[in-house]
């Protein structure tokens, strides 16, 4: 997935095409089959490596979306976007909606579940696609919200985080998915406190060097960026998705998963021409 998707700035560039009612940032804005199609292009023009296509939000308290559901709301949009000659990625936990979409076109699965069903991970491997492995603990509708989880709920964070999403790699391992089609993400809040999460950003070279496979950020308009600014909204967080992007790709990210993704481009584009890269 990331030697076809990466640029010359090496990082690839994941553009978030969400078909919910209800997702934080941008829930029912891309509902509408019609609406989602015209964003995959969009995001295409502006300079998307991957297109991440979901059809069940991850936010706290968010209930589950059975798999003939999140079928309706993404087939059409991940084979628009196929068309399109897009690296596409499906945004799910659930393996039916993963091998339908991989069938439509999809050469990845991103999953926030940090493979919760094993039967996703037996999917991801006979369909030899790559997957993306989220860390997490629990699902969203057990998340009480996104600053709420307790200081004390990790030893070491960046540590504790690592070793349970290796736990979760070799689960995949175990059911025949190769280390090469492996990506990992720390998941930032989820089930992580805003201290946690931002942690976890400062030290991403530490999880890089850990888990020893490429890693994806997604900090995109994420409520612990309120940290330099206490009254944004998530559309208000533009400048701080930005940095928190260009500081991963600096220190060793090889995916950023973004909502902007024209304005992200440009800063990584111009940072690495700035650094004669």
């Amino acid at each position: 997935m990331l030697d076809g998707a990466r640029t010359m700035r090496g990082v690839a560039v994941m553009g978030i095409c969400n078909v919910t009612p209800d997702s934080f940032s941008d829930g029912g804005r891309y509902l509408a089959v019609d609406a989602a199609c015209a964003r995959v292009d969009e995001m295409v023009a502006e300079g998307a490596d991957i297109v991440d296509v979901g059809g069940e939000s991850t936010r706290p308290g968010a209930a589950e979306v059975p798999a003939d559901e999140q079928l309706r709301r993404v087939l059409d949009v991940v084979r628009h976007a196929a068309v399109r000659g897009a690296c596409v990625s499906i945004d799910t936990a659930d393996a039916k909606v993963a091998a339908a979409c991989i069938d439509a076109g999809a050469c990845a699965v991103n999953d926030a579940s940090c493979l919760r069903d094993m039967a996703l991970g037996e999917t991801v491997a006979s369909a030899r696609a790559a997957i993306v492995l989220m860390h997490t603990r629990g699902t969203p509708e057990q998340m009480r919200g996104f600053g709420l989880y307790p200081d004390g709920g990790y030893g070491r964070v960046v540590t504790d985080v690592c070793e349970e999403w290796d736990a979760a790699a070799a689960r995949a391992r175990s059911v025949g998915v190769i280390r090469e089609a492996i990506v990992m993400d720390p998941g930032l809040g989820f089930a992580k406190n805003p201290r946690q999460s931002m942690e976890l950003l400062a030290r991403i070279a530490d999880v890089v060097r850990l888990v020893g496979v490429p890693v994806a950020i997604g900090a995109s308009r994420k409520s612990f960026l309120t940290a330099v600014d206490a009254s944004a909204t998530p559309a208000d967080r533009l400048g701080a998705s930005i940095a928190a992007a260009v500081y991963a790709a600096r220190e060793g990210v090889s995916v950023v998963r973004v909502h902007d993704v024209r304005a992200t481009r440009q800063a990584l584009d111009l940072t690495r021409r700035l650094g004669g890269e």
